[in-house]
């Protein structure tokens, strides 16, 4: 697995008010509170998903 590349993701802002499309993007990247992380694959889906919700996360 060392060889894959990886993305920590950080969710900095909160999702409510926001679209339930975007809500719906930050969960599926697995992320549920303010300042929970993830380590995730990247990949393009994944890429795809972080663009669509940038305002709201970080990548470390």
């Amino acid at each position: 697995m060392s060889d894959k590349k990886t993305l920590t993701v950080t969710l900095v802002k909160s999702v409510a008010g926001t679209r339930q499309s975007h809500r719906d993007t930050v969960r599926g990247l697995g992320l549920r509170k303010i300042n929970s992380q993830r380590v995730l694959e990247d990949t393009p889906a994944v890429r795809g998903m972080i663009n669509k919700v940038a305002y709201l996360v970080k990548v470390l």
